[in-house]
């Protein structure tokens, strides 16, 4: 089997969800949706670069093709071209002449905005013959830019062009059939693919999670993301904070600022967590009490399901997808997010009752190692592809011929 993944190369969603797939045997290749430099951790797959020079810090199994390969000059080169040749070089253009070039089974989009949107692009440029469409839902691609006046007719555009559709949450399955979507919907899988719990559990601080003396704050401060608002609800519960350590990750420069600023008035100490590894992510979460991410959409964001995992308390606003994973009162505490004071009364209970946050560590944990490792997932994702494959054999499409 041959697939082309158009994707966002530098995402770590990106690299974990191609990565699961090793060991199958198939020809997987990526097809950059930007021109950053792809995830370190990104393996396996042959990946499309614009000058086909090879990104300093790639993984040794990153296979790199392209029309430059040159480590030299391949920036200049592709300037020129796109001056003398702008619609050839356009990236639509250059992902349909990829489709004719590499004969794939399946075309999978990750993400609507960031990927299916060119490859809706592509498959017009293409014309007949198109391979099997399967685009994934991240995020806020459906539940909040559905209802843009901007993006809707985008997204209905889409869902009328694609035959397969995927997401992280059944309720933006649903979302793709009111869309317009009328193709086939598979159930719902992390974005990210399966979680490592064997690393979990050896990154994890032992003991109780009422015994930890951490809260994490995810500090997105966005046009979805509202960090400030959880910086608030901190600040209200700073009479029951007294020897605990606030460390803010993904921190946004006015979410650091506000935090400093927080830190003076009511002496909670701060840290703010710089972007690092898998790893680093993990031991985070996993000496945290209560970890809270505040927006006014998302999907299932891997850093509640990842703090979850790690023994913490999520407390999570219920415009994402939490609720369909984690049972609310009992592994979460789902807020909305324009309400700072009940936002701080979950934070408060969690910080309070020792009970229900040594409870939901053993419920949390068993749920998600149950139904979002990698032994869970992986086989759930090939399947897919397998029964798209199937489809596409027993319609006469044939399989890719292998060079």
């Amino acid at each position: 089997m041959r697939i082309l993944f158009v994707a966002t190369p530098e995402s770590v969603h990106t690299a974990r969800w191609i990565g699961q797939l090793g060991g199958q045997g198939w020809d997987v290749h990526l097809f950059p949706t930007n021109d950053a430099p792809p995830h370190a951790a990104l393996t396996g797959v042959t990946f499309h670069a614009f000058s086909g020079a090879r990104p300093s810090g790639a993984d040794p199994g990153l296979r790199v093709k392209g029309p430059y390969p040159l480590r030299r000059g391949g920036y200049v080169l592709q300037l020129a071209a796109r001056q003398v040749f702008p619609r050839r070089m356009a990236r639509d253009a250059r992902l349909a002449s990829a489709v004719r070039r590499i004969r794939p089974d399946i075309v999978h989009s990750l993400g609507v905005q960031l990927a299916a949107y060119p490859t809706l692009e592509a498959k017009r440029a293409f014309g007949e013959g198109f391979p099997p469409w399967l685009v994934s839902s991240w995020g806020n691609d459906l539940y909040l830019l559905g209802r843009l006046a901007e993006h809707a007719p985008k997204i209905e555009a889409v869902l009328s062009a694609c035959e397969y559709f995927t997401a992280d949450c059944e309720r933006d399955n649903a979302l793709a059939r009111e869309h317009g979507f009328r193709g086939e919907t598979f159930p719902a899988l992390p974005g990210a693919g399966g979680l490592d719990i064997e690393l979990a559990k050896r990154l994890r601080t032992p003991g109780p999670t009422s015994a930890r003396r951490v809260v994490a704050l995810k500090g997105y401060q966005s046009w979805y993301g509202r960090a400030l608002d959880g910086l608030r609800a901190v600040e209200m519960c700073a009479d029951v904070l007294e020897g605990y350590t606030l460390v803010v990750y993904f921190a946004n420069p006015d979410v650091a600022v506000a935090a400093e600023l927080m830190s003076q008035r009511t002496g909670i100490k701060v840290e703010l967590f710089p972007s690092g590894s898998y790893e680093e992510s993990l031991r985070l979460h996993g000496r945290a009490r209560v970890s809270v991410g505040v927006s006014i959409s998302d999907g299932l964001p891997l850093s509640t399901v990842e703090a979850a995992l790690m023994g913490s308390f999520p407390v999570q606003t219920d415009t994402s997808c939490v609720g369909e994973r984690l049972r609310d009162g009992v592994g979460t505490l789902l807020v909305p997010p324009d309400d700072i004071g009940s936002i701080a009364a979950a934070l408060r209970r969690a910080l309070t009752d020792d009970e229900l946050v040594d409870r939901a560590a053993g419920i949390n944990f068993r749920q998600i190692a149950g139904t979002m490792s990698r032994e869970a997932v992986t086989p759930r994702a090939v399947e897919m592809y397998e029964k798209i494959y199937a489809a596409r054999r027993a319609e006469g499409g044939g399989g890719a011929r292998h060079n």
